[in-house]
């Protein structure tokens, strides 16, 4: 989607910007609300795997290596299975890195369109890219990535995870 700035475009976000400072407090309990009702459904983890957090370090220490980065907390996301937080880089209001960390210490990221400025086109996907070598840089040596036995053990089972104890990474809790 390009972004054109007119008047009408910038007011259309200002407004927007005006709405979510109203919803956002609310809007965690909201969406968890309409998960446990059955209305909405969200299960399983996002796509694109980059890889673990190295062996040594922890989810803490990542979090704050992420925010020295310009990443902060993404509360009005989804919450994945098994996940122990979810971080965010905007570009602008409409676009933004994404990355969770889960439990285990695995890492996916993709880059996508803000809830904010999109929230159709966001819910559906639309737009989400891996950007795997960005990401690549702002994790640097946290990230451990797959090996090639890893990936075999993957297809092979259909897991989308190494278990933590297995891969020698601390957790957090």
């Amino acid at each position: 989607m390009s972004e054109v700035k007119t008047g009408l475009h910038l007011f259309v976000d200002v407004c927007k910007k005006s709405a979510w400072r109203i919803i956002t407090p609310a809007f965690p309990y909201a969406r968890d609300s309409l998960v446990k009702l059955g209305i909405l459904h969200h299960e399983g983890r996002q796509r694109y795997l980059l890889g673990w957090i190295s062996r040594g370090r922890t989810i803490e220490g990542l979090i704050e290596h992420l925010a020295r980065k310009g990443f902060a907390n993404h509360f009005v996301a989804w919450v994945d299975t098994d996940e122990s937080v979810s971080l965010r880089k905007l570009t602008n209001f409409h676009w933004q890195y994404h990355l969770r960390v889960y439990t285990d210490g695995e890492i996916r990221g993709h880059y996508e369109l803000t809830p904010e400025a999109h929230p159709i086109a966001h819910f559906k996907e639309i737009g989400m890219e891996p950007r795997r070598e960005e990401f690549l840089e702002f994790l640097g040596d946290w990230l451990e990535e797959l090996k090639e036995e890893e990936i075999i053990y993957m297809r092979k089972t259909a897991s989308h995870r190494a278990p933590a104890a297995s891969r020698g990474v601390p957790v957090n809790g």
